[in-house]
């Protein structure tokens, strides 16, 4: 059965099953062509990056004392093993000096309670003294030789104070913040004191808030992009590496803590505290059919899209795959270069 319908405005249609045959003045509907192209989905999250385990690193001093010379300035690039600063180390270079003097005593005795003992003993042979006093001799000369190990260790000790005068960079790094100046007592009594931060900005990692809706969906080793507002043109790079079993209450949200490997700085400078915006990757299609999303019309429970084929709009009933901002992917019902009319 064919209806034909007049407008008003003088344009007609001829309506014969699904099929819309139009007049030449109805044809200037908006439209689209179908492509092929690239589409993925994603959970969007903020994020927060911070450094790894073990790229901050305070460094600071095992001994009390002046600071005599600080070596680095905050925002200074160093190597691990660079001196950072020096104690006043007259003190501790004394003990050290009065610590060998007592080893060169020590081993002077034990030299001499060695010849003792070696005289005993061929005094002992012919029968010249007692078996006392040999046995006394062998006591001294064992107490000599133990005196000389306690003044050997004695003096290691005091060569590791000396050398704790000098703090060096354990990591690589820049110097984030100096906590002391030149001139200023430290004291290490009960805990080390801190001497300067050094942060390793080639180890850097972000911390992403998910939401408890996606965390079901987020798994280790899925790739994500990332932005910082600095670099707002620059799409950055990761891996999912870990998610914490444990959640976290923000703003009465409930979040999970996903970290971020970050696999490519682009030759940027990226910083601890530097707030990101996440896209978390969790599908991705090649090479597929895609429209917009506005083409598509539902009815009954179907959808379909309407295609114009010369003067012939036909109502093609299609499925759907994955949807991301305004495009969706057609699984079937369309093929590549069709023209769509669009919805208004």
């Amino acid at each position: 059965m064919i209806l034909l319908i007049v407008i008003s405005t003088g344009a007609w249609y001829l309506l014969e099953s699904n099929k819309i045959i139009t007049s030449p003045e109805t044809t200037t509907a908006q439209t689209h062509k179908v492509q092929r192209g690239d589409i993925s989905t994603s959970v969007l999250a903020t994020g927060i990056i911070k450094p790894k385990i073990g790229a901050e690193v305070k460094v600071g001093s095992s001994v009390s004392g002046i600071v005599k010379k600080l070596h680095v300035n905050i925002g200074d690039t160093i190597q691990k093993g660079a001196l950072l600063a020096e104690l006043d180390d007259i003190e501790y270079r004394a003990q050290y000096n009065q610590t060998l003097a007592a080893v060169d005593n020590a081993k002077s005795n034990m030299d001499y309670a060695k010849m003792t003992l070696a005289r005993q003993k061929r005094l002992r042979q012919k029968n010249f003294n007692s078996q006392n006093d040999l046995d006394v001799a062998q006591n001294n000369y064992n107490r000599s030789v133990a005196q000389v190990k306690q003044t050997e260790a004695n003096l290691d000790y005091a060569q590791i104070q000396l050398a704790y005068t000098k703090i060096y960079a354990t990591i690589s790094g820049v110097v984030a913040s100096i906590s002391t100046q030149e001139g200023e007592t430290v004291a290490a009594s009960f805990s080390a004191p801190t001497f300067a931060t050094i942060i390793d900005l080639d180890r850097l990692e972000i911390r992403v808030y998910v939401d408890e809706t996606d965390i079901g969906k987020i798994q280790n080793k899925q790739k994500a992009t990332f932005t910082v507002d600095t670099y707002s043109n620059t799409d950055f790079e990761g891996t999912v590496q870990t998610i914490y079993p444990k959640a976290e209450l923000k703003d009465n949200v409930v979040n999970y803590v996903t970290i971020i490997n970050i696999d490519n700085y682009h030759d940027k400078i990226l910083r601890p505290e530097m707030t990101t915006i996440v896209h978390i990757h969790l599908e991705k299609r090649e090479d597929v059919i895609l429209i917009p999303y506005q083409a598509i019309i539902k009815e009954f429970g179907k959808k379909y899209v309407k295609v114009q084929r010369g003067k012939i709009i036909e109502k093609q009933v299609i499925e759907t795959g994955i949807k991301r901002n305004k495009m969706v992917e057609i699984t079937r019902g369309l093929n590549e270069n069709e023209i769509i009319i669009m919805n208004n």
